[in-house]
């Protein structure tokens, strides 16, 4: 079962994904929408907690870092289901970041941790985590693959126009930095005299913001509506360089092949950094602006930090061990002596997967 939460909810950032990437509509659509963190996941808590209780499934799989995760790990463990976590592991050491809490939060509280990397199990074991931890790889490098094949074609003619001359890419939607006035306008500020056309879809909250503050966009910058994925990707395949404060963007800019500056003081995708492949420049608007007159250079190796692009099926090669079978057994015998209904362990269709907008 899939269960959409609407914590995205706009069409251009949401429906957009599920019929570019084919993917079933979910069975499920919470419809929750836009409201504080606080709300938004004690109503996903709510709500979610009765669909699973219904759904009765053996397993409760969440992905990532976002407010959907935490309230669907929160869920399964309140009603003593297994829990299993992709993308666990990722740090970015900053408290300050609600998906730094999500993410903690989840990998602590789940039983199997699906993690991309070997330098992902290694923070999950100085945090005391060692059992049920599995490298498998990036689901989104997966997604990537199939969707650069064709991304390119089937880009409509307006962003054929756009980026038929030299362009840097700007992705720019995080609340610490759209929500400060003054970190928002030296972020701006960064891009004055940008050397390059930069081309910059531009996120809801952002434009709300820029609209809020009074602050115009340099004339070198090109505002476009939100792209859906397959024209994003496609633009990032194609880019001189990419500025973002996207964790999402950081990784398909390393997938592309396309150096990244990082508009945040901290990342949690050390590795990309540490490859050469990212560099972090927070809201430093002379360090933008350096960077983007700095002819982007391409380190001469580009290591495969997120697997090969069999990430889903080594997911379910792992949730079909002999090991995951018998968390699932304990958890029913648990739920069984507290008094609650369990299904039969093992039948088809048991597992019930939710995220807030299946990117």
């Amino acid at each position: 079962m899939l269960v959409h939460t609407g914590q995205h909810y706009d069409e251009r950032m949401s429906d957009r994904f599920f019929a570019q990437l084919g993917i079933p509509q979910p069975e499920i659509n919470l419809g929750i929408g836009s409201r504080t963190a606080s709300a938004q996941t004690g109503e996903m808590l709510a709500r979610l907690a009765e669909v699973i209780e219904a759904a009765g499934p053996d397993l409760v799989i969440v992905r990532g870092d976002t407010n959907s995760t935490l309230a669907g790990a929160l869920a399964a463990k309140q009603l003593l289901l297994p829990l299993a976590h992709i993308e666990g592991g990722m740090r970015s050491y900053d408290r300050t970041m609600p998906e730094e809490i999500n993410r903690v939060v989840a990998d602590h509280i789940s039983d199997i941790a699906l993690v991309t990397d070997t330098a992902a199990r290694e923070r999950l074991a100085a945090e005391g985590i060692h059992a049920h931890v599995h490298v498998c790889g990036d689901v989104m490098y997966d997604v990537f693959l199939r969707a650069r094949e064709h991304a390119l074609a089937q880009l409509g003619e307006d962003l054929r126009a756009l980026i038929a001359e030299p362009y840097d890419l700007l992705t720019l939607h995080r609340a610490e930095n759209t929500d400060d006035r003054e970190r928002l306008r030296a972020l701006v500020a960064g891009f004055a005299n940008a050397p390059r056309r930069v081309v910059f879809p531009v996120h809801p909250r952002t434009a709300a913001r820029l609209r809020e503050f009074e602050l115009a966009l340099p004339q070198c910058v090109t505002p476009i509506e939100p792209l859906g994925y397959l024209d994003i990707v496609a633009l990032e395949c194609r880019a001189h360089g990419i500025f973002t404060d996207s964790g999402g963007v950081q990784r398909e800019a390393y997938f592309a092949e396309v150096p990244c500056v990082t508009l945040r003081d901290t990342t949690e995708w050390t590795n990309t950094v540490a490859a050469g492949w990212n560099r972090l420049v927070g809201a430093n608007t002379a360090a933008i602006a350096s960077a983007l007159r700095v002819e982007a250079t391409r380190p001469l190796t580009h290591p495969p930090l997120f697997g090969t692009g069999d990430a889903a099926e080594r997911i379910v090669a792992a949730l079909e061990t002999a090991e995951t079978e018998r968390i699932v057994v304990a958890a029913h015998a648990t739920r069984a002596a507290r008094g609650y209904t369990t299904p039969s362990v093992g039948r088809a269709g048991s597992r019930t997967t939710t995220d807030a907008s299946i990117r």
